[in-house]
């Protein structure tokens, strides 16, 4: 994932991405824009917490 980031434009380690993951670094919007790309799917999705 963290290569497929890395064509896209952002710039990541694989720490950052464990940390997010994990819930102790936050996602920035382009980085979120970026996420919804390159797992295809809308950023509402990522977003939504209905059923969290």
């Amino acid at each position: 994932m963290v290569a497929k980031l890395q064509v896209e434009g952002v710039v990541m380690e694989r720490d950052s991405l464990s940390r997010i993951e994990i819930g102790t670094r936050f996602v920035t919007d382009y980085e979120l824009k970026v996420f919804a790309k390159v797992l295809g799917v809308s950023v509402l999705w990522l977003i939504d917490d209905e059923d969290k």
